[in-house]
Order: C-alpha cells, then structure tokens, then sequence
C-alpha cells in the first residue's frame, strides 16, 4: 500500500509543480498568457478591422499575445456567445457591434447584453445606403420614386435579421419607400452583391467600404444623422432632410463575460484608454469617417450602450 501511494505522489507531483512553473496556472498577475479576441464577424470588415488593431495595441502594451479569432454567424451572436462560455478569467474578450447589441431587443434573444461588461466603446459612425457607382439611380429622390414604381422590388444587403440594419429597412417601409432585406452575414459577401449587381442597395457605414467609395465603384444616397456629414459628404442628404426619425450610428465596442476580476477588466479597460490618445488612434478614427468624440470609456460606456439597446427596444415595440 505504501508503495501504491509512492508511486502516486511521484506521478502527481511534476503536475503539481506545474502549477509554480507556467505563469498561465500561476495567475502571478494579469495577463499571465495569451488573450484571445474574437470578431464574431468575418475578415475584412469594420469590426475586423477594429478588433485587429485594438488586438496589436494590447498585445504591445500589455506584452502577451493577443490572437485574433473570425467566428461569424447569427449577428454575431455565435462568436460573442463563445467569448461568454470562454472568457471568465478574462483571457476571452470580444468586439461587440451595434447589431449583435440590437438582438437583445428581442424575445427570446440569441445575445443578452447583461451577460458582458463593456470596456469601451471604441467607434462611432453614421450608417448609410451605398448603390453601384453605375446604377441609373444616382440620389435618394431616384430611389423613392423606384421604390414606390414597383414596392418591394429593391433589395438591401443588410448584416442579419434583428439587427439596426433590417430595424432601417423596416422603418422606411413606414414611410412609404419598401425595400426587402437581404442578410450576408460576411462583410465580403455583401459587398461583392452589390458591386456585383446582386442586390441593389448595401446598408454600410462609409469607412468601411472607402476604397469602393474612392475607386468610384459605390456612391451613398443617404446617410442616418441628423445634420450633413462634413466633406466629402456634405452634399449627400441625411434622414433628418426627408423626416426621418431614424439614426442608429454603428458602434464597435470591445467587451468582457459579467463577473470578470475587476481588477483584470481595469487593466484592459486602461490599456484601451492608453490607445485612445494616441495619433494611430485619432488616425483610425479619420479614416473611417468616425466621429472625433467616438471614444467612451468603461466608466461612461455601460451607461451609452444601455441608451442605446433602450432606443432599440423602443423600435420593436413600434
């Protein structure tokens, strides 16, 4: 029996030790090891785009590898769930768009945002409709009079189901321009329809498609904000001139599962901070025909993105 035990404990305890060694087991201090970022959408779009530079900021202030990981699906409510299941040590983390935000508006929701915590809002852009560059149809007011010809005939490429996209779409059928949603879940897919005269309109924000934009392959026709965008824009109407009571701005935030450490989640929450000042930021932000002030902070960004998913739920009860 002696020996059984012997030989028990001499197994175990290279595993034990284990627990001294690595950092990861250790828990020492946060990050003891990589983090994983997911983008609940697919490559190349806004979000991608964001989470990929957020991921290289962590991953040089923070020193540890950050690895970025595409799981789209569901508005992206797939990766986001996946981050929840994984992430309650805090080395799971996710961007969270607008869109997957609004499912929570509805019953028996496929995303709960009480599930996560926010460490900030990270963007903030007008959305719009875009069409091919080459369509007959080359403003807004050529769109209503298509959309009333013949209801129902013209289609938006829009992210999914439940989501600000198909909310707008919704909406405008309410002011008499009918238009259908088409979902494309990757952000390539429907870009390709529209460029590709698949469907005719693509609900977008305008940094997210400026080369389509500059190669003159898309043109917007309306942007959702209540007052003109500055140039390049200033000349393209926005809801506010046709009475539209709709804006529903994209956000990308970068968020936590509930009930992380504290202490982790400032420790992220001030590093994202930290890259907030900095001129790649301010740069990102141009780029991507943002708004200057995008940026809200862990403090202020529960309370906005509350606000937000309340707007939401004010247009499905509608």
């Amino acid at each position: 029996m002696k020996n059984l035990i012997k030989s028990i404990i001499t197994l175990l305890l290279p595993l034990v030790s284990l627990l001294y060694i690595n950092p990861i087991y250790a828990q020492k201090g946060y990050p003891a090891g990589p983090i994983e970022l997911i983008v609940p959408w697919g490559p190349g779009g806004g979000a991608d785009v964001m989470g990929r530079l957020a991921a290289r900021w962590l991953e040089s202030d923070l020193k540890t590898n950050v690895v970025v990981q595409n799981a789209a699906g569901a508005t992206g409510s797939i990766g986001l769930n996946k981050m929840i299941r994984e992430g309650a040590t805090g080395y799971s983390i996710g961007v969270m768009t607008g869109d997957t935000l609004s499912l929570d508006a509805f019953p028996k929701s496929a995303f709960s945002y009480s599930e996560v915590t926010p460490l900030a809002v990270m963007i903030r852009q007008p959305s719009g409709l875009f069409i091919n560059f080459d369509s007959p149809i080359k403003s807004w007011d050529d769109l209503i009079a298509a959309a009333k010809r013949k209801p129902n005939s013209i289609n938006v490429a829009i992210t999914g189901p439940n989501s600000p996209d198909e909310s707008t779409v919704n909406y405008l059928g309410t002011k008499g321009v009918n238009l259908v949603s088409i979902p494309y879940p990757k952000p390539a897919e429907r870009y390709i329809a529209v460029l590709g005269n698949q469907v005719e309109l693509l609900y977008e924000q305008a940094g997210d498609i400026r080369g389509h934009l500059e190669g003159k392959k898309l043109r917007p026709l309306i942007f959702f904000a209540s007052k003109r965008l500055p140039p390049p824009f200033a000349d393209i109407p926005v809801s506010s001139d046709y009475g539209y009571d709709i804006l529903l701005p994209q956000t990308r935030s970068i968020v936590a599962k509930k009930g992380v450490d504290p202490k982790t989640l400032q420790i992220l929450a001030n590093s994202l901070n930290k890259f907030s000042t900095t001129p790649e930021f301010s740069n990102y932000l141009r780029e991507q025909y943002a708004l200057p002030d995008s940026y809200i902070p862990m403090a202020e960004a529960n309370a906005f993105l509350e606000n937000e998913l309340a707007i939401f739920k004010k247009l499905t009860t509608k």
